[in-house]
């Protein structure tokens, strides 16, 4: 089979779909300004010829890529699906492509990731979280491009930030255990090192239940990865002793059910004898038996709400000036929690 002397370019399609090339032009970057009827005749010499534009070329000229890059720490977990799913959908709403990427947690790859994206002439750039190194932030201001924190808010941001108080959260899960009555009190949370919301979240959950009087026993608590085995494995180590909590706070829904794995797989009712609370109401949290008590962090609304501050900054903002949005943290109060059984 002979092979293409070259590929398509606008000149063949305007020759296929009949019309010049500054109408095929119109009919890609401004569709409302050329007719429907000819917008089909170009959009069908398309398909048959199998053009595509040089987007990379478009920017070398000065004009926008149609792309958004989403940098998240982890694609291998449901935390992230629905942040990342809304986002998507509402870019693509407006004609952009998302790119997305990831940097396992790892804050000094994240600054090489943004490097990648900004060298595919990005239009804009998302993050997830607060926590970011100088590298990164002072890349992103250099090159003046609009860029913005998802998940998390904080009035004393950097960057532009759509997202919940992740302290909130915290205080809201501990602030429920209070309220049951639990006064032996584990908390099994994800490495703090470099995430902002594990560690936001765990620091309100210890200072809420301090201030109400409560000692935490160290052996009650433990970090873990974003793991359901590790987190089973982790808090079967806790449950396991023979001085054991009434409740566990978890970082997370996917450590939380892993706590729940862990309960089950001792005999341990769960609420009559342990009490377990997740945190960000994850896909599934609410289908699995029994239902999981725990603080929603609203990710479609915030991915939905971050990719229209997104394409209104790129379009018509000012890539330095910062936007800062909140979003509240609901208690979803299901079957893992009740108070604690009486001796």
């Amino acid at each position: 089979m002979k092979k293409n002397a070259s590929k398509a370019d606008i000149v063949s399609v305007a020759k296929l779909a009949g019309v010049s090339p500054a109408t095929v032009s119109r009919a890609i970057n401004h569709p409302d300004m050329v007719s429907p009827k000819t917008r089909k005749r170009i959009d069908t010499a398309i398909r048959n010829s199998g053009y595509i534009r040089n987007r990379a070329a478009q920017a070398m000229h000065g004009k926008r890529s149609a792309t958004i890059g989403l940098v998240v720490p982890t694609v291998n977990y449901a935390i992230f699906a629905d942040v990342v799913q809304s986002f998507n959908d509402e870019v693509s709403a407006h004609g952009f492509t998302l790119l997305l990427a990831s940097h396992g947690y790892d804050l000094s790859l994240e600054y090489n990731v943004i490097r990648k994206l900004l060298e595919h002439r990005v239009d804009g750039v998302a993050l997830i979280g607060l926590d970011h190194s100088p590298d990164s932030l002072l890349l992103l201001k250099k090159q003046q491009v609009p860029s913005l924190a998802i998940w998390n808010y904080s009035p004393e941001s950097e960057l532009s930030c759509i997202g919940v108080d992740n302290a909130e959260a915290g205080r809201c899960a501990a602030e429920h255990l209070l309220v049951l009555g639990h006064r032996r009190v584990g908390l099994v949370f994800p490495p703090t090192a470099e995430n902002d919301r594990a560690r936001t979240r765990l620091d309100a959950a210890r200072r809420t239940l301090a201030a109400a009087g409560v000692e935490i026993a160290e052996e009650w608590c433990a970090e873990t990865l974003y793991s359901l085995s590790q987190s089973k494995s982790v808090c079967t180590g806790i449950l396991g002793r023979s001085s054991q909590p009434t409740a566990l706070l978890c970082g997370n829904d996917i450590i939380a059910q892993g706590a729940v794995y862990a309960a089950l797989r001792l005999g341990i009712s769960v609420p009559r004898d342990l009490s377990i609370i997740g945190i960000g109401d994850f896909p599934g949290s609410s289908d699995m038996e029994p239902t999981l008590t725990t603080v929603r962090i609203p990710a479609r609304r915030i991915g939905a709400a971050a990719a229209r501050h997104m394409v209104t900054a790129i379009s018509h903002g000012d890539p330095q000036a910062v936007t800062r949005m909140q979003l509240d943290v609901e208690l979803m109060m299901r079957a893992t929690t009740a108070p604690p059984r009486q001796p």
